[in-house]
């Protein structure tokens, strides 16, 4: 049977310095979607990677005395080394100063420009320099930029624009009979209201005061302004060009779902689908606009000297605790805030207490009374029946919460379960039937439906915590895939280790 692909993107982080725990989170969701959609057998595309021209790199390799090129590959280089640290399954790591991207670029632009939907004429605006973006006088705040807060400066230039007003209409359109095209919903009537409804003003796409970008291959004073060179890369690095792209290209779009910080969803929600109506490419079919995760005292920055990297977390506590505070302690819709004393709290409570306890507690006893040797004699007591139910349900419990990108939610099914096995040890007192050669059978069909219990949970925990879920399945020595109540599997267990410490808050 074919697989049904899946496309997922995250936003490529732009390359001026290393990234914090904030960028860090959406590559981990994105992980958890793609490993996910991987476990329910569909063919997953996950692509990421790094956005790397603009003026602002242009000044920030100047004053580290480097050319702008070794500044990005030493940017990107620490970039990808945190993502692989993180344990992430990307497909492929993309640049935009990939030769390859670049000859596409100058083909849209091209392309664009020939249609009619690019002209040439003078941009006068208030420009914010780390954002690389204009605006207008009325969306600025108390005279600073809307999106950073920093200080915006007059500029005058000679400028190619994107006719963005002409796509309008089709935009608002597409909105509307897509519903689910912009998530979570507040991010939608967002976009539809303040920023398309009162109507789209023609974008800015070229600039002349900086050379760090993709030439405008027919008027060489011009570069590429950095939203149609970066936002293209979820189609150059699939094969796609002005001609119609190759078979990787027909084969993988559209994207099934762009995942990005909320910061830039108007980028992914109005420019982008209107460069692609202008190139006659179909539109992704879903933009989730993520929260973001700050720290307790508000938004990470290096000036307030709050910025936490996920590198030197991981040293700390592993990489699945990160993964697991990451993935489990930020909302569908609003922001997650960090904090030390809450991932050590969720360490101790949630992965020592009612993961790793219960599997080690199981391995204990099947190796204590049953040499390690543990199968199904099928005895049923009164808390059976009901503890089997719950574990048949729960794949279907996680599947209906990744579908709608509930992911905290759908891991919190899965410690439902974990919890009631923990529950089911106090109920069936396995140490009291060890005492009782007449229940034997009775207390070998106990751990028989602990030990698949912890073999469902940890398989469809693989997606969150993927090194944690191989050590669990080692330690149980399973291999079966099943994500349901197996009734005749054999166990041969291998010795308990600790799969997560406790952690002494105090020291």
């Amino acid at each position: 049977m074919e697989k049904e692909k899946y496309y997922i993107s995250t936003a490529i982080a732009y390359t001026s310095g290393k990234p914090h725990i904030g960028n860090t989170y959406e590559v981990v969701l994105a992980d958890a979607i793609a490993r996910f959609k991987r476990l329910k057998g569909y063919d997953v595309y996950f692509q990421t990677g790094t956005d790397e021209h603009g003026e602002k790199i242009e000044l920030k390799a100047k004053e580290a005395g480097m050319t702008p090129q070794e500044f990005v590959d030493e940017k990107a280089a620490d970039l990808k080394r945190i993502w692989d640290v993180m344990n992430t399954s990307y497909d492929r790591f993309v640049r935009t100063t990939d030769p390859a991207h670049e000859k596409v670029i100058q083909h849209i632009f091209k392309y664009m420009y020939d249609k009619g939907d690019i002209y040439k004429g003078e941009y006068k605006g208030l420009y914010c320099t780390p954002c690389e973006s204009f605006w207008t006088e009325s969306q600025l705040v108390d005279g600073k930029c809307p999106d950073c807060g920093r200080d915006v400066e007059e500029k005058c230039e000679e400028a190619y624009f994107f006719k963005l007003s002409k796509y309008q209409k089709q935009l608002e359109e597409h909105i509307e009979k897509h519903p689910e095209f912009i998530q979570p919903e507040s991010r939608k009537n967002e976009m539809m209201n303040n920023f398309i409804k009162p109507g789209l003003q023609d974008l800015c796409v070229s600039r002349t005061s900086f050379k760090w970008g993709i030439p405008v291959d027919f008027d060489d004073k011009h570069v590429v302004y950095v939203w149609l060179d970066a936002l293209s890369n979820y189609i150059t690095f699939i094969g796609y060009d002005t001609d119609g792209g190759n078979e990787e290209f027909k084969y993988k779009w559209p994207c099934d779902l762009h995942l990005i910080g909320k910061d830039i969803i108007r980028f992914h929600t109005i420019y982008w689908p209107c460069f692609l109506m202008s190139l006659d490419v179909p539109l992704p079919k879903q933009v989730f606009g993520h929260p973001w995760l700050i720290m307790a005292d508000g938004k990470m920055s290096k000036s307030v000297g709050n910025v936490v990297y996920a590198d030197d977390l991981v040293e700390e506590f592993g990489v699945d605790a990160v993964r697991y505070y990451f993935l489990h302690e930020m909302p569908f819709a609003n922001d997650g805030v960090f904090t030390r004393d809450l991932l050590i709290e969720r360490i101790n409570g949630d992965l020592a207490n009612i993961l790793g306890n219960l599997v080690q507690r199981t391995i204990s006893m099947g190796k204590k009374y049953f040499d390690g040797k543990v199968i199904n004699k099928k005895v049923s007591n009164e808390f059976s029946e009901k503890f089997i139910k719950n574990i048949n349900a729960l794949d279907e419990k996680v599947t209906k919460k990744m579908d709608e990108l509930q992911i905290s939610d759908a891991i919190s099914e899965i410690f439902e379960v974990l919890r009631a096995s923990n529950k089911y040890i106090d109920e069936t007192t396995p140490w009291i039937l060890a005492k009782d050669e007449n229940e034997k059978d009775n207390l070998e069909t106990v751990l028989y439906n602990l030990l698949e219990s912890i073999r469902v949970c940890a398989s469809l925990l693989e997606p969150f915590l993927p090194g944690t879920s191989e050590e669990i399945l080692r330690q149980i020595n399973s291999s079966n895939k099943e994500l349901k109540f197996v009734e005749d599997n054999k166990y041969e267990l291998n010795d308990p280790k600790p799969i997560f410490l406790r952690i002494n808050q105090n020291k």
